[in-house]
């Protein structure tokens, strides 16, 4: 068996059908044609993999333990698993949590048992979608781990700390993959048109917006990338002097799709802005219907939630706080996960959101306030508010008068905080409408004999 699941008959068979009439159409897909089969060849995964880095000196040491690749579809882990076996030279064994069993299982862990006993050589074992396994399936091999008989090495697109037993998760390294970067793709799209021995016997013209289509549309899986080119190559009319004209319609055909949105085009801003609009509106329904269309499109799970994280602010603010707070969750989970996962978590923020009381106080609060920073240019710090850590300071004032408001009761005391010529402005006026309705309650009881917020409560 090769470090990728072919056994040698496979193999002549593939011999046989290459010198065949129509050979070509036999050849396995081109995400398997370019599948890297050394460290060299493989790209992306820089942050384990480039100098210094955790993976690359395991790998160069020569030392190679038992590992969880975590990552997305098509990030490279069933390759990067390949291409660890192949430099620690061990025998391999590769299977499938969807499709084995414990039988299967307990037939590698033998012969791990049998080759460790007898030549002092563990076998590596590479799982794939290993969080399928259930935990007894799991617990087989932690005494073959343990022991060092069977080096595990498995892939899963799930957390391993909800997905993969404890005990193992301790006898294991993670190594984390993040989707694939545009420049990675790009790199991967030349390997392609300049490497495979199909691609590159044909004279293809790949335009800007085709290649723009192929990364966008791919959702940072490679495979699924590689799999378009060579639809789009195989639907592709040649012009008039023989090329293969790949444009974004060709590529958008290969993804079966028939979008208008364009991530540097109009409809990408009419979208956007229609998203926004029904999250401000407070209409759940419209939110996930434009969020829907940005995703289909290949849209950047990450600028819809910085979108996402103003419009908490600028749009809810204070009538319900926690919108930031579960805007900011919603960013940093979709840049941990990625897609398609991260639509589960855009759509529960986007749906709270525009349920929530909307409230643009404090949008107005700062505009207002910065109006007048530029109005009045010399507006001074008064002296009571001054820090006077010199006496020269204390002898001109600075701090006189101050009032230490938790010396207070319900530590708060009537003082001026602003310039004087400012010292009636008002900035922040609170809606009568969710958690701001307390806020605006609060102020009018402290401040109320001096500032006018409007309205009864």
């Amino acid at each position: 068996m090769d470090l990728f699941g072919n056994n040698d008959d496979d193999n002549k068979i593939k011999e046989k059908i290459s010198g065949g009439k129509n050979a070509e159409s036999f050849l396995p897909p081109l995400a398997e044609r370019l599948r890297p089969k050394t460290l060299t060849e493989f790209i992306g995964q820089t942050h384990i993999l480039g100098k210094d880095k955790p993976l690359k000196n395991m790998l160069d040491s020569g030392f190679i333990r038992s590992m969880i690749l975590w990552g997305p579809p098509g990030s490279g882990k069933t390759t990067l698993a390949g291409i660890i076996a192949n430099a620690a030279g061990y025998e391999f064994y590769k299977i499938s949590a969807v499709s084995s069993g414990v039988k299967e299982l307990r037939e590698i862990i033998d012969k791990a048992n049998i080759s460790f006993k007898h030549y002092k050589q563990p076998l590596i074992i590479f799982i794939d979608e290993i969080h399928r396994f259930n935990k007894s399936q799991q617990d087989l091999l932690l005494h073959s781990i343990e022991e060092g008989s069977l080096i595990l090495i498995a892939a899963t697109t799930e957390n391993p700390s909800f997905e993969i037993n404890s005990p193992i998760l301790s006898r294991v390294t993670v190594f984390t993959l993040n989707p694939l970067f545009e420049e990675d793709l790009n790199l991967i799209i030349e390997r392609a048109l300049n490497t495979d021995e199909v691609l590159n016997k044909k004279n293809i013209i790949l335009e800007k917006d085709g290649r723009n289509a192929l990364i966008r549309y791919s959702g940072s899986d490679a495979r699924i990338m590689l799999n378009a080119l060579e639809m789009a190559v195989n639907l592709a009319k040649l012009d008039d002097k023989g090329n293969i004209v790949l444009t974004a319609k060709t590529v958008e055909d290969a993804y079966l799709r028939k979008s208008r949105y364009d991530k540097t085009g109009e409809e990408h801003y009419n979208t956007i802005s229609a998203f926004i609009k029904s999250l401000r509106g407070s209409d759940p329904d419209g939110a996930v219907f434009w969020l829907a269309k940005m995703l289909d499109s290949g849209e950047d799970v990450k600028f819809i939630a910085r979108r996402m994280i103003i419009l908490a602010s600028e749009d809810i603010g204070n009538a319900e706080p926690n919108a930031l707070n579960l805007a900011v969750s919603c960013f940093n989970a979709v840049n941990t996960v990625g897609m398609p996962e991260a639509r589960i978590i855009l759509s529960q923020t986007a749906t709270y959101l525009a349920a929530c009381p909307k409230s643009n106080a404090s949008y107005l609060a700062i505009e207002e306030a910065l109006s007048d920073v530029k109005k009045f240019p010399g507006a001074a710090v008064p002296l009571h508010l001054r820090n006077a850590p010199t006496k020269l300071m204390k002898d001109l004032d600075y701090h006189k008068g101050y009032k230490y408001s938790h010396n207070y009761k319900d530590h708060f005391i009537e003082q001026t905080y602003l310039p004087k010529e400012l010292s009636s402005r008002i900035y922040y006026r609170p809606e009568n409408i969710g958690k701001e309705k307390e806020i605006r309650i609060r102020l009018k009881t402290l401040w109320g004999k001096d500032k006018d917020y409007g309205g009864d409560d």
